[in-house]
């Protein structure tokens, strides 16, 4: 599809039944990974137009919680998270398509994991159209294995490979500074891509490489969860893991440009919020004992680096 040529119709038409199909794989490859349970389905309308198929996983045995969320929602005017560097786009209709997965896993081994692929277009038929992507996926470990974070990155430079030497290096760079907990100065994972405003090659082109990301996340992770579901732990690990997911809260709520987006344009707040983790625990002032695998994951793991 030439860029010249894309009218709203178009676009929906070409990434709706993709989002769909891609929302159904995720679900059926968790579900196989978990081999015990299975993924609730809610439908939701939204309040301006459209809606969305809202999916979560809870209780299983490898999987504690996991949300597979597909969204199309239309409005009549853009959020203020998408507008901060379009103020001109402000009063216009829009709409957003769009998947995001949060996984997490029960064993404090397995990291969590999540992954977002979106697409936003502004303006009508009669008008000419403002159209972006944006998404990526971040690994966020607790007892991390340096091998598996390796493999995260080494696949998420081979979604980039065929769009250029250095989108991988850009991307990654990007998430290393997106996934940050500013008020804690302190990454909240090991990271991997981040894209947004993605419209400088044709059309065409930035579909691809958002099928390219898409395809790539359940190449880097699933491998991950075969791998450490069956490590051995206890109440130390599990309290851990419930320490630093706290972590992964404070980012979803008060940085998150999805979450911002979602409850700016009133959007369905149960589907917004799956993200987050059905346990987590808060200590005051804690600290991880010196030379610790707990404190390994702050002085080592947490530090943006070049993995591959």
């Amino acid at each position: 599809m030439n860029s010249k040529a894309i009218t709203l119709t178009s676009t929906v038409t070409v990434i709706k039944p993709f989002l769909l199909e891609l929302q159904q794989r995720f679900c059926d490859i968790l579900e196989t990974e978990d081999g015990q349970a299975t993924f609730a389905k809610d439908e939701w309308q939204f309040q301006e137009g459209g809606g969305g198929i809202t999916r979560v996983l809870s209780e299983g045995q490898v999987i504690e919680k996991a949300g597979v969320n597909f969204s199309h929602v239309r409005g009549a005017s853009l959020p203020q998270a998408a507008t901060q560097k379009r103020p001109e786009l402000a009063n216009l209709p829009f709409q957003a398509l769009g998947v995001s997965v949060v996984v997490h896993p029960r064993n404090p081994y397995v990291p969590t994991a999540h992954f977002n692929v979106r697409f936003i277009v502004v303006g009508d038929e009669q008008s000419n159209l403002t159209w972006w992507f944006g998404g990526g996926f971040d690994l966020t470990p607790y007892y991390p294995f340096e091998e598996d974070c390796i493999h995260w990155h080494r696949i998420a430079k081979q979604a980039c490979e065929p769009f250029g030497n250095s989108v991988y290096s850009e991307y990654k760079q990007w998430a290393d500074r997106y996934f940050y907990l500013k008020h804690r100065q302190e990454a909240r994972g090991v990271g991997g891509l981040f894209f947004d405003d993605l419209n400088v090659w044709e059309f065409d082109r930035c579909f691809d490489f958002m099928k390219s990301v898409s395809e790539h996340f359940m190449l880097a992770y699933q491998p991950i969860i075969a791998k450490r579901q069956s490590e051995v732990y206890g109440e130390r690990e599990r309290a851990f893991q419930l320490y630093r997911r706290g972590r992964y809260v404070e980012f979803n709520l008060l940085y998150d440009r999805g979450t911002l987006f979602g409850l700016q344009s009133g959007g369905r707040t149960e589907s917004i919020l799956m993200s987050l983790p059905p346990l987590v625990a808060w200590q005051y002032q804690w600290q991880a004992e010196a030379g610790s695998q707990e404190a390994g994951l702050v002085d080592y793991y947490l530090k943006p680096r070049e993995w591959v």
